[in-house]
């Protein structure tokens, strides 16, 4: 007995349509085979009428005999092996027959009023009234010189063919019987080769339920359940490097946070205790300053990150022009851009690209992207950024001349509490939010990179409507270079 589930739902609709399919076949057959036997007994005696009935009336003449004698003869030209010949009157009375017998009644039978009714022959399928036997009655009018009409109705036994029909139901049914089993067995294989697969799958989700990341689907599954197999195990491998992220995270956050509070500390307890110069207090004033300011800023981050992962983010959206924005940018960074000796270029095609958004979120953006370029760029080289209208679009590639990132670390950058360079500080959270608030201004960010060559970050935004910017901003200039 199969367990209730998924399996016995296969094995139940797999045999019930082969089933069903089967019997109307076998009923098809049946009724084929049944008319063929009968129509072959009918086509028989049929036959033998059309011969035989003509050559009786010619050669035979009522007016030479009497009615009994003209019967009789009738009779012995007409008769057929294996089937009885009456011979009846327009009434249904028999007047004569070839078994001898005469019957008390008239014949009732349907064959009767066809044949008078048509004048051609007509079949009758049914039970012997005195016997109970199943007989075939053919019956065809006889109308000798145009006088009496009389019929002539050959009644034979089906019981032998009935007999042979029933012996062929029974091979069908078992053969049937056969092809049921052989089904059973062939669905039986079917649901387990799907049910073993689910119920594996299904064990090792619990397995992962409870925490078990390092189980994994085994087995060489194909079609749909291989593809959930992969699935399952794709998403444990992303939550275990999801899990050792977060690990990654907490540790490079807890001393992230412990420096510059060590610092404060240090600092606060230093200037508590007197005694030292005025100068000493101004650099010790100053440490805690930008170490307060370091703390802020990694709160800060922290906050937008979840603010974003729980679409609290709210953007105030106006009017941008970004290229002022970019310049903007270019000197927040140019005394840390002097310090590693980083030269900053800004390339636009046009004077004026307005865009509808936020400018501190895009500020942010942009500081992020120009801030890790400097971070990983060698003395003397360049970042360029440069500015370019595409139909619609404007793109901004911020291009570096840096250490550059594998390819293995590229696909990976931009994903949450992720860092390259562990030891570089930070949280990781840098790419991730500047890509959710891209996304927030309907916008795209990509990245290409090559190790040892650079980066080039690109963040593309719709511009505003062609009306908006005529009636807005200053007619655009020609292509313009600056550096800073």
């Amino acid at each position: 007995m199969i367990k209730k589930g998924i399996g016995r739902q296969i094995v139940m609709h797999y045999f019930i349509v082969i089933f069903l399919a089967l019997m109307l076949v076998e009923v098809v057959f049946l009724f084929a085979i049944r008319a063929y036997y009968y129509d072959t007994i009918y086509n028989m005696i049929s036959s033998h009428i059309d011969v035989t009935v003509r050559s009786a009336l010619i050669s035979t003449s009522a007016g030479d005999y009497g009615e009994m004698e003209y019967l009789t003869q009738i009779l012995s030209l007409l008769k057929l092996p294996d089937a009885e010949l009456q011979i009846l009157n327009s009434t249904g009375d028999v007047l004569i027959s070839s078994s001898g017998f005469r019957a008390d009644k008239p014949v009732q039978t349907s064959d009767i009023p066809q044949a008078l009714a048509s004048g051609n022959t007509a079949k009758w399928i049914g039970r012997q009234a005195t016997t109970g036997e199943p007989v075939m009655a053919v019956t065809t009018t006889l109308q000798p010189g145009g006088g009496q009409v009389y019929l002539a109705r050959f009644v034979t036994s089906i019981e032998k063919v009935n007999q042979r029909l029933l012996e062929i139901t029974f091979v069908s049914m078992s053969i049937i019987v056969g092809i049921m089993v052989i089904v059973l067995i062939v669905s039986i294989g079917l649901a387990n080769s799907i049910v073993k697969p689910i119920n594996n799958i299904i064990a090792v989700s619990a397995q992962m339920a409870k925490g078990r990341f390092d189980v994994r689907v085994e087995g060489d599954y194909r079609y749909e359940l291989g593809e959930m197999g992969s699935t399952l195990n794709y998403m444990a491998e992303e939550i275990v490097r999801s899990n050792q992220i977060k690990d990654d995270f907490v540790s490079s956050i807890s001393h992230e946070l412990r420096t510059p509070l060590t610092s404060i500390k240090g600092w606060s307890e230093t200037l508590d205790s007197g005694g030292y110069d005025p100068d000493e207090t101004r650099i010790g004033m100053g440490i805690i300053s930008k170490e307060t300011e370091r703390l802020i800023g990694l709160v800060e981050e922290l906050l937008d990150f979840s603010k974003l992962q729980q679409n609290e983010m709210k953007l105030t959206m106006t009017h941008v022009e970004l290229k002022e924005l970019l310049k903007e940018i270019v000197l927040n960074v140019w005394a840390k851009a002097e310090l590693k000796k980083v030269h900053l270029r800004l390339e636009a095609d046009e004077e004026s690209f307005a865009v509808y958004g936020d400018a501190n979120r895009l500020k942010q953006v942009f500081l992020n992207i120009v801030d890790n370029a400097i971070k990983f760029s060698h003395e003397n080289s360049v970042i360029v950024l440069h500015m370019t209208r595409e139909e619609g679009w404007v793109r901004t590639a911020v291009q570096d001349q840096g250490i550059g990132i594998d390819e293995e670390n590229l696909k990976r950058v931009k994903d949450r509490f992720f860092q390259v360079n562990t030891q570089g500080g930070g949280t990781g959270l840098g790419l991730a939010i500047t890509q959710q608030l891209v996304e927030l201004h309907e916008g795209e960010l990509d990245m290409t990179s090559e190790l040892g060559v650079g980066t080039t970050v690109s963040v593309k935004l719709p511009l505003l409507e062609a009306q908006e910017v005529k009636t807005e901003l200053p007619a655009p200039q020609p292509d313009s270079t600056e550096d800073v």
